[in-house]
């Protein structure tokens, strides 16, 4: 049978630790429990110890996906668990996310109902966000920054050197499954209300994670992104031409300017496809 760990990233979750422990302990007794405290100043680490669970304590705040990384580098299970620390995610539902993972499964996450949202706001973000995510990798994405999942091992640690320090693992680590082709699951969660303050801004991290979608869809599917924009350049420059035809019966320079981008933008994203088919060629031979 698969070993399991389980790991929180933790900054101030004294009070959300103090419930959550003793539920994983009663439902998960011989899996191991990483609790990272990503420079608490409360008693977030003595909370962990109380409850005999492994801690890992950065000396400062390096963000939730630095935590997150020091968790999986350090977890001897077969299977990984993450989980919030401040009392969103219910401990029980590991079980069903485990039964999914069974079935053949990578990756399953939690996906949360709408009403489980922080705000309404955060609510119209994520569905932009899963929507933008799902058409760069070719699947059907229904919760991209959901903090609640279970992943193989050995398929977690081949991205963790892509992983941003910050809030947006979940963003990056979704994508690169899919686009990677291992097979991800979505089962439907609710999550509670957090215990204490969120440590997300919701416009400076937005902005990172709509970043962090451009810079993994680069990554992994170039010609998603420079086709559109190499069109748009073209659509343009025809546009314009047939204007300056019909007003000035004459090709312009402008024209001229807009076509030579469109191509440049386009053969820039065929050899950076062809770039990354290589490395993926190389990757799997490996």
């Amino acid at each position: 049978m698969k070993s399991i760990s389980i790991i929180i990233p933790a900054k101030n979750e004294e009070s959300g630790l103090a419930e959550i422990l003793p539920k994983l302990r009663k439902h998960f007794p011989d899996s191991e429990i990483i609790v990272v405290s990503d420079g608490s100043s409360d008693s977030t680490g003595e909370v962990a110890r109380s409850h005999r669970t492994r801690v890992i304590s950065h000396p400062y705040s390096m963000g939730n996906g630095a935590a997150i990384k020091s968790g999986a580098r350090t977890a001897s299970g077969d299977i990984l668990v993450f989980m919030d620390a401040d009392g969103q995610h219910d401990p029980e539902d590991i079980s069903s996310l485990i039964s999914k993972y069974n079935e053949g499964y990578d990756m399953v996450v939690g996906s949360r109902h709408n009403n489980s949202q922080a705000s309404l706001g955060r609510s119209y973000a994520n569905k932009i966000y899963n929507k933008l995510a799902s058409w760069m990798v070719g699947r059907k994405i229904d919760d991209l920054t959901s903090g609640f999942r279970v992943a193989s091992a050995e398929r977690f640690r081949e991205f963790i050197y892509l992983l941003p320090n910050g809030f947006s693992y979940p963003t990056t680590i979704t994508m690169s499954f899919f686009r990677a082709g291992y097979p991800v699951a979505y089962i439907p969660i609710h999550a509670k209300t957090r215990q204490g303050k969120s440590h997300i801004s919701p416009l400076h991290d937005g902005i990172r994670f709509l970043l962090i979608i451009f810079k993994v869809g680069t990554l992994y599917s170039p010609l998603k992104i420079f086709l559109p924009f190499s069109l748009s350049f073209f659509a343009t420059g025809l546009g314009y031409y047939i204007y300056t035809y019909i007003t000035l019966h004459r090709f312009t320079n402008m024209s001229g300017l807009l076509f030579t981008t469109s191509v440049l933008i386009f053969l820039i994203g065929l050899v950076s496809e062809q770039i990354t088919n290589l490395l993926y060629s190389r990757g799997n031979q490996r």
